[in-house]
């Protein structure tokens, strides 16, 4: 169906433009290099033949694939997003092609010793005799989300090219911002008009997704007094010790690195300290609203108990929510979810259904009125050095994308 080389060339096309967003600047888009691919985009969906190319003042690219059947049918979307994660550089991304992988090391750096096992990321086994795309190590790769966009460039330029499989309206949107959380932010739904989407945003072949974290950050600011060490008996406050005890009295089990499934955590991601002041960063997520709300009152009650013990206020916690778990809006309309597990089975693949362990354009939009489930778009290890997708696995999500649309027409003609 996708020729592997033509696949191959324009996610690498896209990845190797820098998008990486900024989540201290408040701009849409936050960095203005997600502009560099919105407009090579705008000018590929031109060219294959996509209508209705738009893009917005806020770096939202819309397009339009019309209808080829008489019948009207349900409008649906398709959503990936520009931007590479923050967390690790999206700079002179250089990507490696592995063919024919057969389960050994794979030496990104051979300078910095850097090594892609499978000893430690056991998914690799899973494609022995495939195509994977790796960094060369000093860089993410930013297939999290350019392998969503690249298959949905491919399969909507594939029907374009084969009429004969029939389908309804198509609404395709990419958008910026996401791994900063502000990807749906400023996503216009009414204008997007579709009735339901997916966003193109999972990892490994065969993940559907429907439900995410309900997401909250949380700032605690600890304030202290600096005295001169040598005269401080009785006077110095050390704000970086209440830090200490303040991290000490959440749950240490309850963390990202020893939680899985629905258990939900508490995420200390950023600590800047002195004596006098220390800000903590969290981020505080849980799949069940009601461990959620439980979490966020616990910061709160610690902070109160720490307060009332030193007789003074000197610890605030500033709590926002960030996003909610989509299952809410997706649940009455299931039969969007049940589609896309009937058209993966007859692709062969075994749809993985499981829960989100983070978030989504797809949950802020259903909220908004859009309900969004994800699809895979084949990467793994996304936000480092260590990321790859295998060529077969955005084939596969290219089929997937072609097969809802045909399906959708055919269920409801």
């Amino acid at each position: 169906m996708i020729e592997k080389k033509y696949i191959t060339d324009r996610f690498i096309k896209y990845v190797t433009i820098n998008t990486e967003s900024d989540p201290d600047n408040p701009n849409f888009p936050s960095s203005e290099n997600q502009w560099d691919l919105a407009k090579v985009l705008v000018k590929e969906l031109t060219d294959i033949g996509m209508e209705d190319v738009t893009l917005d003042e806020n770096c939202y690219i819309m397009t339009t694939l019309p209808s080829n059947i008489e019948n009207k049918v349900p409008t649906i979307g398709f959503v990936a997003h520009m931007d590479t994660s923050p967390d690790f550089s999206g700079k002179n991304v250089k990507p490696q092609i592995v063919e024919n992988y057969q389960g050994n090391d794979i030496i990104l750096n051979e300078e910095k010793n850097i090594i892609l096992s499978p000893d430690y990321f056991e998914d690799l086994l899973q494609y022995k005799g495939q195509t994977i795309i790796t960094t060369d190590g000093t860089t993410l790769l930013g297939a999290d989300d350019k392998a969503g966009i690249t298959e949905i460039v491919t399969a909507m330029e594939y029907l374009i090219q084969h009429p004969e499989i029939k389908h309804g309206k198509i609404r395709i949107c990419f958008t910026p911002d996401e791994e900063v959380g502000k990807g749906a932010h400023k996503f216009d739904v009414n204008k997007f008009d579709a009735e339901w989407a997916y966003t193109m945003d999972g990892s490994q072949i065969g993940e559907l997704e429907y439900e995410n974290f309900n997401a909250a950050s949380a700032i605690v600011t600890i304030s202290g007094k600096i005295v001169h060490p040598g005269y401080a008996k009785g006077k110095m406050i050390n704000s970086l010790h209440i830090a200490n005890e303040f991290i000490a009295s959440l749950p240490p089990e309850e963390v990202p690195e020893k939680t899985t499934g629905y258990e939900g955590f508490f995420h200390l991601h950023n600590m800047k300290g002195s004596v006098e002041k220390t800000v903590l960063e969290y981020i505080i997520r849980d799949h069940d609203l009601d461990l959620f709300e439980q979490r966020k009152y616990l910061m709160q009650r610690i902070a109160f108990d720490f307060n009332e013990k030193l007789e003074q206020d000197l610890i605030e916690v500033d709590i926002k929510n960030q996003y909610f778990n989509m299952k809410e809006k997706i649940v009455p309309v299931m039969h969007i979810v049940d589609l896309v597990e009937e058209v993966m089975k007859e692709a062969k693949i075994t749809p993985i259904i499981k829960p989100i362990r983070g978030g989504t354009d797809g949950s802020q939009l259903s909220f908004k009125g859009l309900p969004c489930p994800n699809i895979f778009a084949g990467g793994h290890n996304f936000h480092g050095r260590f990321e790859y997708v295998p060529v077969e696995s955005m084939i596969k999500a290219t089929e997937v994308i072609v097969g809802i649309a045909q399906k959708v027409a055919q269920k409801f003609t």
